[in-house]
């Protein structure tokens, strides 16, 4: 039996995330979705570190990532978690309000699954969160 799927939403600005879960709903997904503000906390989560140490096993079925928060910058949190065999297949999307070619190449060379500039076409953000989601399943075959 497979473990529900959730999301993991690192922003720092509450009113982004505020709006990406309501797009998320809107959309139609399902899953929880675990808002973390910094990209600490992002890192504490996913490893089981600190205040999360005690969480329930388990990746998220896809991440989505603010580029620039205080204290870890999404491009660390990014290598971080596709540097470590656990975690790697993790999709992670990243929403950035940056629209600069650099940053979106770091991002990818990170291996970033997509990049999405704010503020995002919904229609085309869901699509991607659905599209991510079948890909998370099938790499970790989840029927």
């Amino acid at each position: 039996m497979s473990q529900p799927g959730y999301i993991l939403l690192a922003d720092d600005n509450a009113t982004d995330a505020e709006l990406t879960i309501r797009a998320l709903e809107l959309g139609g997904v399902k899953e929880q979705v675990i808002w973390v503000q910094d990209g600490e906390a992002a890192l504490d989560f996913i490893f089981r570190r600190g205040v999360y140490a005690n969480r329930a096993p388990g990746n998220p079925k896809l991440m989505l990532l603010d580029l620039h928060m205080p204290k870890v910058d999404g491009l660390d949190v990014l290598a971080q978690i596709k540097a470590n065999p656990h975690t790697r297949a993790t999709p992670v999307v990243i929403m950035s309000s940056s629209d600069q070619e650099t940053d979106m190449v770091r991002s990818y060379r990170h291996y970033a699954n997509s990049y999405i500039v704010k503020p995002v076409d919904f229609k085309q953000f869901t699509e991607q969160v659905a599209t991510l989601g079948k890909y998370w399943m099938a790499v970790n075959r989840v029927e």
